[in-house]
């Protein structure tokens, strides 16, 4: 869903996850990754939902500094209620691993979105300058 900066050695890399279940959520692929996780598709099997995990990386969760902001971004963002901002539904820790439950949303990747506005944006900008 979003660019990817990928930390090593990371489970991103072995996508051993996938297939495997977190809690109560069950990985089913990855998604993308970035500088605070690794983000994949999951079913909760309590409720038939589907959402997105963020995992903190094994390699940063050791970090109290990361782990604290990892835990603070999903409180700050369960604190917001807006149609841009995905819904935190939970927040936890299981197998050693430290995870954020979020809504899944539909809809194509940043990168995508902005490989197609880059034409529209070059084209308004020459219709632009054509009638100055």
């Amino acid at each position: 869903m979003r660019a990817a900066v990928v930390f090593a050695p990371s489970l991103w890399e072995s996508d051993t996850l996938i297939g495997r279940s977190l809690a109560h959520y069950r990985i089913t692929a990855a998604i993308g990754a970035g500088g605070m996780g690794e983000v994949y598709r999951a079913t909760d099997t309590k409720l038939g939902r589907e959402f997105a995990i963020k995992v903190l990386p094994s390699v940063t969760a050791s970090d109290p500094d990361r782990r604290q902001r990892f835990e603070q971004a999903a409180r700050s963002a369960s604190a917001l209620n807006h149609p841009n901002i995905l819904t935190i539904h939970d927040i936890g820790e299981a197998d050693g691993l430290i995870y954020i439950a979020m809504g899944m949303e539909g809809g194509v990747s940043l990168a995508r979105w902005q490989i197609g506005h880059r034409s529209e944006a070059r084209h308004t900008s020459h219709r632009r300058r054509a009638r100055t």
